[in-house]
């Protein structure tokens, strides 16, 4: 499972504090943190700071990667933001994203085309949220296909079916399951991603709801997800579903996270 460490985020009140007052030591523990327990990916986004975001994101970009030896996922729709971020990152990002919205599409393709980047790739259109399989897989086709013929790798697209509050409809966890299962079947190689916590928006208990709908998602097919590496219970719900699932070679990560006392909560 490739985890994209979400929390490095101006929408959190406390990052969004630390971002503005450009408090290097706080961001910093916060990308060594998420890094240490797991993140493959440091998720930076500055969206808030309307005029200002391309100069926080630069900062971000570089305060991460001078304590983490990992990429970051670049996570904004502006193509300008995205650009000057590439200014200063070191390695191969992710880009987080595009969709088929018509705008966002035609700014961000001139960005990606060619280019070696992690693309993720949203299942969102101008028509609004899909709600079903064949809603999603319809997007999905079309971002794939365009993304191709860009000369984007298929191994390097990462696709995002949405996950919808299962309090706004019964079906909604099943069609998203649904939509994992058949863009696996439909793309040798491509990647699935989402940002989980979604499902549980409205009920309570919502971290007991997130991890058993995690472990669905792995046996679906899902591979990825932008999430908080810190959640210990989330953690091992992900590393005990990949080794039972045959994805862990001889239990080597269940029993390093053994190991080092990460499956004792």
């Amino acid at each position: 499972m490739l985890i994209v460490g979400e929390l490095i985020n101006a929408s959190r009140k406390k990052i969004r504090e630390e971002i503005r007052e450009k408090n290097y030591d706080a961001i910093a523990e916060v990308a060594k943190d998420q890094h240490e327990n797991g993140a493959c990916y440091i998720d930076v986004n500055a969206g808030i700071f309307v005029g200002k975001e391309a100069d926080y994101m630069k900062w971000l970009i570089q305060t991460v990667q001078e304590n983490v030896d990992a990429p970051c996922c670049i996570d904004t729709p502006d193509p300008q933001v995205i650009e000057e971020a590439l200014k200063v990152h070191k390695g191969t990002p992710m880009i987080n994203s595009i969709s088929l919205e018509k705008g966002r599409y035609e700014n961000m393709i001139p960005v990606l085309r060619g280019t070696d980047f992690k693309v993720i790739a949203l299942c969102m259109s101008d028509e609004g949220m899909p709600h079903t399989k064949d809603e999603r897989l319809k997007i999905a086709d079309n971002l794939v296909n365009s993304l191709v013929k860009n000369d984007i790798k298929i191994e390097n697209i990462f696709v995002d079916p949405l996950v919808q509050p299962i309090g706004s409809g019964d079906h909604l966890g099943r069609e998203f399951l649904d939509s994992i299962e058949a863009i696996h079947e439909r793309y040798e190689g491509i990647n699935t991603i989402c940002g989980m916590s979604n499902i549980s928006f409205g009920i309570p208990k919502r971290g007991v709801a997130n991890r058993t709908f995690m472990v669905m998602a792995i046996t679906k097919g899902l591979n990825s997800a932008i999430m908080n590496p810190l959640d210990q219970k989330m953690m091992a719900s992900v590393l005990t579903a990949e080794m039972l699932l045959g994805k862990d070679q001889f239990c080597e990560n269940y029993m390093n996270a053994y190991r080092e006392g990460k499956l004792d909560f």
